[in-house]
């Protein structure tokens, strides 16, 4: 598949492209700054733009068969990148006509899972507390590719981690895992990778975690 995929340069966009690469698929990194992208490869279009832009965003989007961001708040002081950046990337995705759209959200977004413990919903609200700016930016974001003409898709992680890839993860769509504490960014991008083609997972969060 031809694959353009957003937030390259950050923890799970640099999976992404490293992971669709080693598929055999072709990819556009889109990047404000090439020298942060340590992935190469001979299937690798590095594009260069202004992330706020999505005149700049246009070329990067014709003619593929989905896009994938990464695009997010790294902490408090970056709340509201991901909804600013993400209407962005869906007016040139509008504009081109194309359609299939996973980006990367959070586990609080969604309803808690059935079987949580107390520990568990604790362990939320004091999350929920200290990034709710994050969370309320998400929350935007969400709602825009709701409104949008996309087939989107929003993948919701609890806490993220760099431990190398397992594979071993579980989905659910509209909904969390119940104990879901943790997830690689390896499995992340891997789970973002496979549902490109999942029919069941359009116009819905989908929980992800080990």
């Amino acid at each position: 598949m031809k694959l353009t995929v957003f937030g390259a340069t950050g923890g799970i966009g640099r999976e992404i492209v490293h992971q669709a690469l080693a598929s055999g698929h072709e990819v556009t990194a889109v990047v404000r700054d090439p020298a942060r992208l340590a992935v190469t490869g001979e299937r690798l279009v590095v594009h260069t733009a202004d992330l706020t832009d999505p005149e700049a965003l246009r070329p990067a989007v014709v003619g593929r068969d989905a896009v994938l961001s990464g695009l997010g708040a790294r902490g408090r002081a970056n709340a509201g990148v991901a909804a600013r950046l993400t209407r962005s990337v869906l007016a040139a995705m509008e504009a081109e006509r194309v359609r299939r759209l996973v980006v990367v959200s959070a586990a609080p977004l969604g309803p808690v899972a059935e079987g949580d413990g107390l520990l568990d919903k604790a362990a939320l609200a004091v999350i929920n507390s200290i990034l709710k700016d994050v969370y309320a930016d998400l929350r935007v974001m969400e709602s825009a590719l709701a409104a949008s003409a996309t087939d989107w898709t929003s993948v919701r992680p609890p806490k993220l981690t760099d431990k190398p890839f397992t594979g071993r993860y579980r989905t659910v769509v509209g909904g969390n895992p119940p104990r879901g504490r943790t997830l690689a960014r390896a499995d992340v991008a891997h789970a973002m990778l496979a549902m490109i083609d999942a029919p069941a997972t359009v116009g819905q969060g989908v929980g992800v975690a080990y």
